[in-house]
């Protein structure tokens, strides 16, 4: 896909792999839709930040109108990245923590992917990149309720593609290992450090599946440091 002129929707955008993401469309000539709770510290002719909290659907729906307003509704890139993972034992983890995560990690998937798809279709184009994690593929001690997310954004995006592939449209998911990033904010069991990715290496992921000719499609791609510290 060329990406000058193309419209795209980047969701968690305050910092992190959203922000390094948007940056990098920007440099190509995107206009970008920023959906957050938290606006980033970024000022750029064509970028258009709605606040919205992907957990919820009202929300959405109105971040959606108000970017097809603004920008169009020919929409050819979503990127899900908007997530949150907490710390704990199955056995003592707070249910509300769990249903947090379920709503932010895989519900606003959903929400916000439903939404862009009729049009996609109807241009025979379109993107749609989920970032997930490597706890999509393996478990984690004391991660359980994060792992159970991550695992449902892989089996979502696999059905994704499969429903959409005949339609023009790619679906990717990513599942990258450490990087660094607030995410560990509220992972005491983790100290971040140097030997990380770095957001803007995910973000260059991102771009590249992006750039791909039209018949070449990434469905899985795994990214993890070459030499992690412990």
């Amino acid at each position: 896909m060329k990406l000058e002129n193309k419209v795209a929707i980047v969701t968690g955008v305050s910092k992190g792999i959203g922000l390094a993401t948007v940056k990098m469309l920007l440099e190509r000539g995107c206009k970008v839709a920023g959906w957050g709770r938290t606006s980033p510290d970024l000022s750029d002719d064509n970028f258009h930040f709605y606040k919205t909290d992907v957990r919820n659907i009202e929300e959405v729906n109105k971040a959606y109108e108000a970017t097809v307003q603004d920008l169009g509704e020919n929409i050819a890139i979503l990127v899900n990245n908007a997530g949150l993972g907490y710390e704990g034992g199955i056995e003592n983890l707070d249910p509300a923590l769990w249903r947090q995560m379920f709503e932010t990690n895989v519900d606003g998937i959903f929400y916000c992917s439903r939404l862009v798809i009729p049009n996609m279709k109807s241009n025979d184009e379109g993107h749609i990149i989920n970032i997930s994690s490597i706890a999509g593929n393996t478990g984690i001690p004391n991660m359980s309720a994060y792992c159970a997310t991550k695992h449902a954004v892989t089996g979502l995006s696999h059905s994704m593609y499969k429903e959409l592939r005949n339609f023009g449209i790619k679906v990717t998911c990513i599942y990258p290992g450490s990087v660094k990033t607030n995410f560990f904010d509220k992972i005491d069991s983790v100290e971040v450090n140097d030997g990380m990715m770095m957001p803007e290496d995910i973000a260059s992921t991102i771009i590249h599946c992006l750039e791909t000719q039209a018949n070449y499609h990434h469905v899985d791609i795994e990214v993890r440091p070459l030499k992690p510290k412990r």
